[in-house]
């Protein structure tokens, strides 16, 4: 049993993907679908929903106290954007220069951002966990390197310390607590600015190709970059969405959505599906930690959304509330047509454990779980599953207008994007953006993939880790990171959150195990589990690449201000291995310590 809605080209469209073959093994997909016209920049569709829909609620946050909502309507947001454009150009700030937003989701982070582009001003937010770090070189590092004509952060008293050393000649605006740091502005200074016809020119000189907006990369890879957007990068890739997800043209989204738009998915995906069909973003102030998701809770079940958006921690994080209440799920499922889930891979008893609380609390109407997949370089979406699938796994298949190929690349198939939505190079790295482009101008994006069914190739493609993160064993067997991974969690829930393999060169794979609530309070059950758990895939006949004989379970949680969590949610792998090295080669030692368990 399936959503109807699926089989209703009026509301989904039809998955439909052609094929080419190459005489070396790759080949490329797409859709046979032409991308429709799109909008010419990201402020158009700002002016479009004041002409159609002004009253339409379109930000909303908690008030200063957590207890009401309090927003903007479309005309609201129009005003204000405005007023702070104009407050732009009287600052004359040097050209080239973009905007620095330090600060979690917020509406004036959101107007603040709107205005810069709405007068061909570039702006960049970057993470908040850079400031809260005790560490501020990250952040100064970032700066040196966007080198911005203004720096803006919610609270002077929270993120102006971290200001502190770096030598600069920006202007620093505050919405709180301004007079804490001196010089700096306050932002309703901005919010008064009296436009002026220059406003209405700089946004009519804007081009499709205009520098947008500058997103950091994660930096799961390595030292993160500035990757360019441009508008037409933007404006495009929710045209691609509009075509297949055809529902928004008649159904206007209303989101609770916590993802930070300092990277892509909340920033490009979430945010902009919201402003291109006139809905409604309500800002979590809540996350996908133990006591911050109590405020999530709090918030689906207030606003009761027609779309959840998450990483799969954060789906992971909710599940215990919702199958512990029936009342509770029964509400914030009431309008949900969709649960999306992208940024890493979704566990099997995740989906399952999701599935299984819709279908209790509302038997007769399906809740459909899918996926995409993307990257900040392509604005972000590259596929969609647009149809039921039967489990996790499958990304989709290629959106109308973009190509994606497949290459060998060692036992994987390296996946490969080209199209109208995917950027143009990273901002004064000439380097890097070459070595991004292989000699047919597809960006490597460096994940793997392989197709669901190489007869049917509109039944989407399988994600299969990134071809960076895998490691060879010194039997030369390669360990396949994001399958085992996915495997090892899925069979160890509930009592792991997640785990981060290890073994490169070595004879065998290790685990560092990052328990779960439930996990860290019952230690004993956990490692009978993760003994079990071994023991069954060896005895299943599994190969030394896909069965671990040692495991340790970590103390601590993964700590995103060193980078082992990601913006999006996801364990970075390779920041874990290099800073608990130690905790690795304990793991390893011979005789092995006592907390080492063996399989």
């Amino acid at each position: 049993m399936y959503p109807a809605f699926l089989d209703d080209e009026t509301q989904m469209a039809p998955p439909r993907t052609v094929l080419m073959p190459y005489e070396d093994g790759s080949f490329t997909l797409r859709s046979p679908e032409a991308l429709g016209p799109y909008k010419r920049c990201v402020g158009d569709w700002l002016e479009h929903w004041v002409r159609e829909t002004p009253e339409t609620l379109a930000l909303a946050e908690r008030d200063e106290r957590g207890e009401q909502w309090r927003g903007l309507t479309y005309a609201e947001l129009r005003t204000q954007v405005r007023a702070v454009a104009q407050s732009l150009l009287d600052l004359e700030l040097p050209a080239g220069q973009p905007i620095a937003i330090l600060s979690d989701n917020a509406v004036d982070h959101a107007v603040l951002m709107l205005a810069a582009m709405h007068v061909g001003i570039t702006p960049c937010s970057l993470s908040s966990a850079y400031a809260r770090s005790q560490d501020s070189s990250r952040l100064h590092s970032m700066l040196s390197a966007l080198q911005p004509s203004l720096v803006y952060a919610s609270d002077a008293t929270v993120y102006g310390p971290a200001f502190t050393g770096f030598a600069s000649n920006a202007v620093q605006v505050f919405s709180r607590h301004a007079d804490a740091c001196p010089g700096s502005l306050p932002f309703q200074q901005l919010l008064d600015g009296k436009e002026t016809p220059a406003v209405q020119q700089a946004f009519d000189a804007i081009r499709p190709d205009d520098h947008a907006k500058y997103l950091l990369t994660s930096g799961s890879t390595g030292r993160p970059k500035v990757v360019i957007n441009t508008h037409r990068m933007l404006c495009a890739n929710q045209q691609m969405m509009a075509q297949t997800w055809r529902f928004l043209a008649h159904e206007k989204p209303v989101l609770v959505d916590w993802l930070p738009w300092s990277h892509t998915f909340g920033g490009n995906h979430n945010l902009n599906m919201v402003l291109c069909h006139g809905g409604t973003l309500y800002i979590d102030e809540g996350r996908p930690v133990p006591g911050l998701i109590e405020k999530t809770v709090r918030n689906l079940r207030d606003v009761k959304p027609t779309l959840l958006f998450n990483v799969p921690r954060g789906f992971d994080m909710l599940l215990p509330a919702l199958e512990a209440d029936d009342t509770l799920a029964a509400e914030v499922l009431s309008r949900m047509r969709l649960a999306f889930y992208a940024a890493a891979a979704l566990a099997p008893s995740t989906w399952q454990r999701l599935q299984a609380v819709a279908l209790r609390v509302r038997p007769a109407q399906p809740l459909w779980l899918t996926t995409s997949w993307g990257a900040t370089e392509t604005a972000p979406a590259v596929t969609t599953a647009h149809w039921q699938l039967e489990g996790a796994g499958c990304i989709g298949a290629p959106l109308p207008g973009l190509e994606l190929k497949l290459v060998p690349n060692g036992s994987k198939l390296e996946m490969r994007v080209k199209g109208v939505s995917v950027f143009c190079g990273y901002r004064n790295a000439p380097r890097e953006t070459a070595a991004a482009f292989d000699d047919e101008g597809f960006y490597r994006i460096g994940d793997a993939g392989y197709l669901v069914d190489a007869t049917r190739p509109e039944r989407g493609v399988v994600f299969n880790g990134r071809v960076a993160e895998d490691f060879k064993l010194s039997s030369g067997s390669w360990v396949s990171v994001g399958t085992l991974r996915v495997d090892l969690v899925s069979a160890l829930a509930p009592l792991v959150q997640d785990i981060v393999l290890a073994g490169h060169d070595r004879d065998e794979v290790g685990m560092l195990v990052f328990p779960s609530a439930a996990g860290a309070s019952d230690l004993g059950a956990l490692h009978a589990a993760l003994r079990s758990a071994m023991q069954t895939r060896r005895s299943g006949g599994a190969g030394s690449s896909q069965c671990p004989t040692r495991a340790l379970v970590m103390s601590t949680p993964p700590d995103p201000d060193v980078g082992e969590i990601t913006d999006k949610g996801y364990i970075n792998q390779g920041a874990v291995l290099s800073r608990r090295a130690e905790a690795v080669a304990a793991m390893y030692a011979t005789p092995p310590s006592g907390d080492v368990i063996l399989g």
